[in-house]
């Protein structure tokens, strides 16, 4: 099941005394957090839960499977994800 955001707002009211503006305010904030360390080229480190980092990909040569068509797939910065050890552990326990 995928969540959105309006649900971490809703689960965030239900959890704490916030209302719905000072929980979307909230979760907004954090976004911005986030996605401003992320552009700025900076890695980005919560503790207990992982990592985002910025990685830059090569040009390379691609080709759609069903086609048969080859062409060049653009350079790129791409984010990734690094969940920590306190994650891992909880994932694995279930």
């Amino acid at each position: 099941m995928t969540i959105i955001k309006e649900d971490i707002i809703r689960d965030l009211m239900m959890k704490t005394s916030l209302n719905r503006p000072g929980a979307r305010r909230s979760i907004e904030s954090l976004l911005r957090i986030v996605k401003d360390t992320l552009s700025s080229g900076s890695d980005l480190m919560i503790s207990g839960f992982g990592g985002f980092r910025i990685s830059h990909k090569s040009a390379r040569i691609g080709r759609n499977p069903k086609t048969k068509v080859v062409y060049e797939i653009s350079e790129r910065t791409v984010v990734t994800f690094h969940p920590s050890k306190v994650i891992r552990k909880e994932l694995n326990e279930n």
